[in-house]
């Protein structure tokens, strides 16, 4: 498939952000800004570089929030004129339209990610659809992601990357992922990325709100064999801590942000 105008994405934004708690008081953590921008916005931009447009957000937690922006996302990214002496009219200067069909879905405030994958299942076409998390960013090839997965033609295919040591690894044997090993610190690990490509049939494998993604459906594709690896050698940094904010948000102001492939 050289188009992937007709892919959808999946994202997981449902989560409580417990551990970035001095934001996520106050907005989910998919709404936590990176150079004026919600992280979200940067993980649409990322996809939409490669073609892809069509968005299912999984909301939870202050899941309005979400739902408020995307329905004034005309006014966020426009200068406007409210004459307020002439019936409120409005007067638009400059415009920024996207192509995105972005669908919202309230997946449940405490459902867990399988949970949440599993109630979007009605809004899903057939074939392979992208999934990630709304909390992460990095300069992921999609294009070679989604190559990969149509290549080895097994039901799920994940962005294995390098990471800053506090990560749990995966042990990837001729490029597929045969386990999920304990929380270790060396140089030569793998870890989710939380990019994915997935089949229809993985969602076979969630029965209910309270299924995990990581840690019950996929320990059973990789020991089914039915989980491949994408490595990815280059930027990749999730927001997890105030830390990680910071850092991100240094890099878009500094002009250095390397996950925007789109500039």
């Amino acid at each position: 498939m050289n188009s992937l105008s007709k892919v959808q994405c999946v994202i997981l934004a449902g989560g409580l952000g417990t551990r970035i708690s001095e934001e996520t008081t106050v907005k989910p953590k998919p709404m936590i800004e990176l150079g004026g921008k919600p992280i979200l916005w940067h993980i649409l931009k990322t996809y939409s570089h490669y073609g892809v447009e069509d968005f299912i957000v999984c909301c939870g937690y202050k899941g309005y929030l979400i739902k408020e922006y995307f329905a004034n996302y005309f006014l966020h990214n426009s200068d406007v004129t409210f004459d307020l002496s002439n019936n409120n009219q409005i007067e638009i200067h400059r415009q920024t339209r996207e192509k995105w069909k972005v669908t919202l879905v309230d997946t449940g405030h405490h459902t867990l990610t399988g949970g949440r994958l599993s109630r979007i299942k009605q809004f899903l076409r057939d074939g392979p659809f992208f999934m990630t998390y709304g909390d992460g960013v990095g300069d992921i090839d999609v294009r070679g992601l989604f190559n990969r997965h149509l290549e080895h033609g097994k039901p799920a295919t994940v962005t294995a990357v390098q990471p800053p040591g506090r990560f749990g690894a995966l042990k990837i044997d001729n490029e597929y992922v045969t386990e999920f090993l304990e929380k270790v610190d060396y140089a030569d690990s793998w870890i989710n990325g939380g990019f994915f490509v997935l089949s229809p049939e993985v969602l076979d494998l969630i029965d209910g709100d309270f299924i995990s993604f990581e840690d019950t459906v996929l320990p059973i594709l990789a020991n089914q064999g039915d989980l491949c690896a994408f490595k990815h050698y280059g930027f990749w940094r999730p927001m997890d801590t105030m830390r990680d904010k910071v850092l991100l948000d240094s890099l878009c102001a500094e002009g250095k942000a390397p996950w925007e492939v789109w500039l």
